[in-house]
């Protein structure tokens, strides 16, 4: 199902306006017939208070207004708007209205008079302000935002909670924290990323009529993730093959006292359906892998001797990619040091494969230690597509800009006039802490904006680096470099917990060896990682849940899919 922003509906809106020849008006009275027929599905007949500003979304709660009143449900209006300001449409259905019968108050007399117009048996519907809102909700309007988020009773969102912006799902201001919301044509964006979908609460979306060629466009570029979506991309299992019809995939992992990290992704890879797995590890830890493997097959890595990959590795990593595997997985548990940011970029660089970066592969790419975006240069000049899988404090590093070094001081000689003398050693320190310390709260900042804007600024890496991006987080979000993103349905807060990031690299590896397309792989992937988390948090409870448990349900959520 396609996701879209204000813009984009109100074109679809405009579109089946003026060219499809279907009236405002029309629209708007569906509209309220949709949200009107809902709440008579959720309460049956209450004591109905609506809400209405002065624009459409006030059209939409004048018609459910209209029609409950019709039916003969106890209902009052509350307007926002002065009648004399009212055009258009919802002119139109507030002289309606008003001819039906229907109580229609200023709103300051609900500010007034809540107490007495309030009890549990009512249900207020929220037709304040709608998808259109581009400033923050001030003065007498927050306050009755605020007023209704303290009463405490159900709530019904007319198209969007009031104060939530459409286009990513921040508040703006104030908001109405709705218990349900009954949206037309399509979900917006603010729906289904946080604060707003929280504000949301159950999400229902309706048809009014809009034609399926604008809802189903390929100008609409960011789609939610649906059952129907990963049923056609599952690859299938051919009566007549063996395992090296499904792929070998290297996983190249782990470091001393990392070393779950490795043998989570490898065991969630083969449970994904990978037909040969092998690891990549240090070789100085082949001994505490040799004795905890049982499918995988093992690669021992030049190691520095402290149980962290050696810039060597690189030879061995691409003479067995050439030679045997189709996919390469990097960065659970590798450490991060010059030797590995050696590594990561001479494989990008020279690697003809297919290969997923996540965890410290991303850090590693990240460059901190070199002045510049090294993590997009580098990523520009790849021979193979790269999937990067960072959560957002890993997105903060890849797309922020490293600060040069502090300037050595001059050294030797006497202090000539015009020439700062030399610093000491403290002076020094102080000033690599002062940049450390300017990159650090950069980072934060950075950390914030993304969370703010997730699926742009997914899209805007991807692009700009020809890679597919994962965007793990709430919702996560994919995205390819064509410009296209999609937002994920399935996951849980039990699944935040050490560990299930490796658990993703090895699905998508998986996938990704089965021979999907990137993202394919990754859409699957990261639809079925939330799924297993899904399954098993009904058995564990969000706050037992463990990496391990997904694993443990792969199987149960492939079938899931055909249940």
């Amino acid at each position: 199902m396609k996701v879209v922003t204000a813009e984009e509906m109100r074109n679809i809106d405009r579109v089946t306006i003026e060219e499809y020849g279907i009236p405002g008006i029309v629209l708007m009275e569906r509209a309220g017939l949709a949200v009107a027929t809902k709440i008579k599905d959720l309460f049956g007949r209450k004591r109905i208070i609506v809400i209405s500003g002065g624009g459409n979304n006030g059209g939409d709660g004048l018609v459910v207004a209209r029609v409950l009143h019709n039916e003969r449900c106890d209902v009052k209006v509350f307007l926002t708007a002065r009648p004399e300001d009212l055009k258009g449409d919802a002119l139109f259905q507030y002289n309606t209205a008003i001819k039906f019968g229907v109580e229609i108050h200023p709103f300051e007399e609900f500010l007034t008079h809540h107490s007495s117009l309030v009890t549990h048996h009512t249900i207020i519907v929220d037709a304040l302000l709608g998808t259109g809102l581009s400033k923050n909700v001030a003065g007498k309007l927050s306050g009755v935002i605020s007023l209704v988020n303290r009463l405490n009773i159900p709530v019904v969102s007319v198209d969007i909670p009031s104060g939530i912006s459409s286009d990513n799902g921040q508040i703006m201001g104030a908001a109405i924290k709705a218990n349900y919301t009954v949206t037309f044509g399509l979900p917006k964006r603010g729906h289904l990323l946080y604060p707003g979908a929280d504000y949301t609460g159950r999400l229902f979306i309706e048809d009014i009529g809009f034609p399926q060629k604008l809802l189903l466009s390929d100008k609409l570029n960011v789609e939610l993730l649906e059952k129907k979506n990963i049923l056609s991309l599952i690859p299938e299992r051919q009566r007549y093959s063996h395992k090296g019809d499904y792929g070998h995939v290297l996983i190249v992992s782990g470091s001393r006292g990392k070393t779950g990290a490795a043998l989570m992704a490898a065991k969630a890879c083969l449970r994904t359906g990978a037909g040969l797995v092998t690891l990549g590890i240090p070789e100085s830890l082949i001994d505490i892998f040799q004795s905890r493997v049982t499918e995988e097959m093992t690669l021992p890595l030049p190691d520095k001797g402290d149980g962290t990959l050696s810039e060597k590795a690189s030879g061995i990593i691409l003479d067995f990619l050439n030679a045997k595997a189709d996919v390469l997985a990097i960065g659970p548990g590798i450490g991060v040091s010059v030797e590995t940011e050696k590594l990561i970029k001479t494989l990008i660089k020279n690697s003809k494969n297919p290969m997923v970066i996540d965890a410290d592969g991303i850090n590693a790419l990240s460059g901190s230690r070199v002045k510049g975006h090294v993590a997009r240069d580098i990523l520009r000049i790849s021979k193979s597509p790269i999937i990067l899988t960072p959560h957002p404090g890993e997105m903060a590093r890849l797309i922020q800009k490293a600060a040069p070094p502090p300037s050595p001081p001059p050294r030797g000689g006497r202090v000539r006039e015009g020439v700062k003398a030399p610093l000491s050693e403290h002076q020094t320190q102080k000033a690599k802490n002062t940049v450390s310390e300017k990159l650090t709260a950069n980072r934060y900042s950075l950390i914030a904006n993304i969370e703010k804007d997730r699926i742009n600024t997914a899209i805007s890496f991807a692009k700009e680096t020809g890679t597919y991006l994962v965007l793990k987080g709430v919702p996560t979000i994919i995205a390819e470099l064509d410009g296209k993103a999609f937002i994920n349905s399935t996951g849980n807060p039990g699944m935040a917990t050490g560990g299930t990031g490796d658990v993703l690299t090895g699905m998508i590896s998986g996938f990704l060896g089965q021979g999907l397309k990137p993202i394919d792989a990754s859409i699957t992937g990261v639809y079925m990682h939330g799924l297993a988390g899904d399954i098993a948090v009904a058995e564990k409870g969000e706050h037992s849940l463990i990496a391990g448990d997904i694993i443990d349900k792969i199987p149960a959520a492939f079938d899931s899919l055909y249940g």
